[in-house]
C-alpha cells in the first residue's frame, strides 16, 4: 500500500463512506484531535510507570482508535462496520478514577500542571482531551455523534487528571497548588 495517494493535495479528504470534505472540516478536526490525544496517551504509557497503568493506557489507546473510526465515518453514507464504544469502557475509566482516588489526599486546591515529565504529559493529554471533547460536542450540533463518545472523552480527561495526581503521589513529588492572589 502506498502511503501517499495525492488525493488530498488540494485540501480535501475522504470520510469512511466516501464523502469528500475539506481538511479543516469539524469532523476532521475532531478525529485529528483524538489522534493527537492518542499520541500523548502513548507517550505517557512509554514512561517509567508501573505495568498496570501501562496496560490501562493501552486499553484507552484502543478505545481512542474506536472513537477516531466513529468520527471518521460519514453517518449518512458509511456502510463499514465500526467497532462500538461500550458503556463498560466508560465504567472502566470511572473504576480506575475511584481506585486511584482512594489513596490520594483529598483535593482542596486547583493543581498547577507540572511536577515531573510524566505528570506534565498527563496534563498535556488532559488538555488535548478537553479540546477533543469540545470539538466533538460542536460536531454533534450538526451531525450524528454517538453520545458515548462525548461521555468517554469527558471521563477520560478526569482519568488523566487523576492519573497525573497518582503518578505524582507514587513518585513522592509534591503537587504544586494554585493559591489565588487576592
Amino acid at each position: 500500500m502506498k502511503i501517499y495517494t495525492k488525493t488530498g493535495d488540494k485540501g480535501q479528504t475522504s470520510l469512511i463512506g466516501g464523502t469528500r470534505v475539506p481538511k479543516n472540516h469539524i469532523r476532521i478536526e475532531s478525529y485529528g484531535t483524538v489522534d493527537e490525544l492518542n499520541s500523548y496517551v502513548g507517550l505517557i504509557g512509554c514512561q517509567e510507570i508501573d505495568k498496570y497503568h501501562q496496560a490501562v493506557l493501552k486499553e484507552i489507546q484502543d478505545r481512542l482508535f474506536t472513537i477516531g473510526a466513529s468520527l471518521a465515518a460519514d453517518p449518512e453514507k458509511s456502510k463499514m462496520k465500526i467497532p462500538d464504544l461500550l458503556d463498560a469502557d466508560i465504567t472502566l475509566l470511572e473504576m480506575e478514577i475511584d481506585k486511584m482516588n482512594e489513596v490520594l489526599p483529598p483535593l482542596k486546591h486547583f493543581i498547577l500542571p507540572g511536577g515531573n515529565n510524566v505528570v506534565s504529559y498527563c496534563h498535556l493529554a488532559r488538555c488535548v482531551c478537553r479540546r477533543a471533547e469540545r470539538l466533538t460536542v460542536a460536531l454533534a450540533e450538526s451531525s450524528f455523534v454517538d453520545s458515548k463518545v462525548t461521555v468517554y472523552l469527558n471521563r477520560l480527561s478526569d482519568y488523566l487528571f487523576i492519573l497525573g495526581r497518582k503518578l505524582s503521589y507514587d513518585a513522592k513529588v509534591e503537587e504544586s497548588i494554585w493559591i489565588p492572589r487576592v
